[in-house]
């Protein structure tokens, strides 16, 4: 998903074009799905270290070292790589997308695997508001520790990130085209230069390689007791970004995502933090802050300007992540609509999302203002990506049983074991919660809560559409039998119901008493799929000479286009003079009502989305022309 804008030129799949175009698409994964646990060495090993007891001892060293081997390895190369990259959704990976294959593989609507969808999509915004404050923050703290000038730069650091951060989201509008192809580039340098720095001490404290035997990992929970809790839920910091592998598969395919892994961001990453512990072993007060005190002098200044684009790329794949995530939830049907905007004519996933780009902006910055410096942040970091890879485990349980056919006893060795391993990080992340855990929380239940209102206001609404409406085959007989004035031109009638008489078509036939030579009940519908081959994208039936019902269907990962689906219609033999067709709409007044529905709080939470959901003019991409709106009160 964070690759939609960023990586758009290369299109997803594509590792059968060549050699030249599978390396094309890992350079380009390298800068975008990488970026955020690319970031991690910033701060992960220095917080694990100050919640070990005996801080820089050498126990605590080996420990942490080898957790976090172990985390990489289980999570990242065998969970996600391995195992979750192969549920695919079309080529699409990501919770909505995951959901969505749950949902086809069961044959039906399950309220438990929704459920479990919305939580893991809902945790994502948490997630999403942290990591650009964390990374950012992180690189500016750095000014601190530079040689010479360090007490200087100090009071700047969160100064810095802000303008930097500001300076990010206010240029989104824009689109990441252009500099989008650079990224893979830095990142690919960025790891680069993370194993070199690591390998100049592993050089000075080899022993630092025991650290890889699982032995010193159970020993240093073991002594720690329940501290051990606390560690783990530092140690998650390595792995936060994993789910990006999957998210983002899509967009690059599954070979260039792992070759990416495996041969560039996994080896780098962790040298880099074998030399962080072998250079805390040579000097324990680095362990204060091992990956900027490993910097020599000489390169201090250009290691921090790629430091600075690192996390800056790093918070531009959430951001473009936010982006696609709503792009899905409300094709899904899961949000109201939504202004989205294309930023590139030529490049699909080129897309900017107003008002989650000023949600995740006003977000970002209150964090900062609020939590101070990154170690404070980090407290908050990490609950709900644990949350977000529980939902992903028990998604894969249901696709394991219903789509691949495992028997159960397959299933269940294969996921308890990760189940396991998740909760386990879940569990020392929870202890968390007072120190700032709650915060993503509070951000995924408020998602939460807007998405239940959403669906259970249109279900309330498509229930009363249902009672108050007639069949449209009932009105077609009707029209038949006692025909009214007809006007020349055709008619186009969008409705969500496409067995009933639209609203608007019953409101022209009221009160301008009129029918036209042509109509047309126009239905789209969202696949449980990312995207609908161009021979699907139309389906027509003739009900009689003057009416017809055409069903438009998307993808979940695709933006409407009505005017380029009722062209696909015509040279399927619709007729109909495009410069002679009105499109009618029904807009629905809603107010809230004493029945059994919702909560009156509720009811005013679902008028204010109604109220605010983007116009359907603009989100179907119609010629505004051409469209007649016609009103209607509704109570719920």
């Amino acid at each position: 998903m964070a690759s939609e804008q960023v990586a758009g030129e290369v299109s997803p799949g594509g590792t059968g074009a060549g050699p030249a175009r599978f390396w094309t698409l890992t350079l380009g994964s390298i800068g975008v799905v990488f970026g955020d646990i690319g970031t991690s060495p910033l701060y992960a090993m220095k917080e694990a270290l100050a919640h070990a007891k005996g801080g820089a001892s050498d126990l605590a060293v080996f420990g942490v070292v080898s957790l976090v081997f172990w985390a990489l390895l289980l999570i990242v190369t065998l969970k996600y790589t391995a195992l979750v990259m192969r549920a695919d959704n079309k080529g699409e990976g990501g919770t909505l997308a995951l959901m969505a294959l749950a949902q086809n593989a069961l044959g039906r609507r399950s309220r438990l695997v929704l459920i479990l969808g919305v939580c893991g999509a809902a945790l994502f915004y948490g997630d999403g508001l942290i990591t650009p404050a964390i990374s950012v923050l992180s690189a500016t703290e750095g000014l601190a520790l530079a040689p010479g000038v360090g007490q200087l730069f100090a009071p700047y650091a969160l100064p810095a990130a802000a303008v930097i951060l500001t300076g990010l989201f206010l240029a989104q509008s824009h689109g990441t085209a252009a500099v989008g192809r650079f990224f893979g580039p830095i990142t690919l340098v960025w790891f680069l230069v993370l194993a070199a720095l690591g390998l100049i001490y592993i050089v000075q404290a080899p022993q630092i390689l025991l650290a890889l035997s699982p032995v010193y990992a159970v020993r240093l929970l073991v002594e720690n007791g329940l501290l051990g809790f606390a560690i783990l839920g530092s140690v998650f910091l390595v792995v936060t970004g994993a789910e990006a592998l999957y998210a983002d598969m899509g967009h690059f395919g599954k070979g260039p995502i792992r070759a990416g892994w495996l041969l560039v961001a996994f080896p780098c990453l962790m040298i880099n933090y074998l030399g962080q512990g072998a250079l805390v072993l040579i000097d324990p007060s680095a362990a204060e802050s091992p990956f900027f005190r490993m910097i020599p002098q000489a390169l201090y200044w250009p290691v921090m300007i790629l430091v600075t684009a690192a996390t800056v790329i790093a918070s531009q794949a959430v951001i473009t992540g936010a982006f696609s995530m709503t792009q899905q939830a409300t094709q899904l049907g899961l949000l109201p609509r939504i202004n989205i905007r294309r930023t590139s004519e030529t490049v699909a996933g080129q897309i900017y999302v107003p008002a989650v780009n000023g949600f995740l902006m006003v977000g970002v910055l209150w964090l900062l203002v609020m939590f101070r410096n990154s170690s404070n942040l980090a407290s908050a970091y990490g609950i709900a990506v644990t949350a977000t890879m529980v939902v992903t485990v028990l998604l894969l349980f249901v696709i394991e049983r219903r789509r691949w056919k495992w028997s159960l006893a397959a299933s269940l060795a294969l996921v308890i074991p990760f189940l396991c391993i998740d909760l386990v990080f879940l569990g020392s992340n929870v202890l968390r919660i007072v120190q700032g855990g709650w915060f993503p929380l509070v951000i995924g239940a408020g998602v939460v809560l807007v998405i239940w209102t959403w669906l259970k206001g249109v279900r309330i609404l498509a229930d009363k559409t249902q009672r108050d409406s007639i069949p449209l085959a009932d009105l077609v007989e009707t029209l038949r039998a006692r025909p009214p004035f007809r006007t020349p031109g055709t008619a186009i009638f969008l409705t969500s119901q496409a067995d009933v008489a639209p609203v608007a078509l019953m409101h022209n036939l009221k009160h301008n008493k009129v029918l036209h030579e042509k109509n047309i009940i126009l239905t789209v519908e969202t696949a449980d799929r990312p995207r609908v081959p161009e021979d699907e994208r139309v389906a027509i039936q003739t009900l009689t000479p003057d009416f017809s019902r055409v069903t438009v269907r998307y993808g979940f990962m695709e933006q409407p286009n009505l005017p380029k689906a009722l062209g696909t219609a015509r040279r399927q033999g619709l007729k109909f003079d495009i410069m002679a067709t009105s499109f009618f709409l029904g807009r629905r007044s809603v107010l809230p009502g004493r029945g059994p529905g919702m909560p009156l709080w509720q009811d005013k939470l679902f008028i204010y989305l109604m109220k605010n959901a983007a116009n359907p003019t603009d989100f179907f991409q119609i010629p505004p022309g051409r469209v007649v709106e016609m009103g209607a009160q509704v109570t719920v």
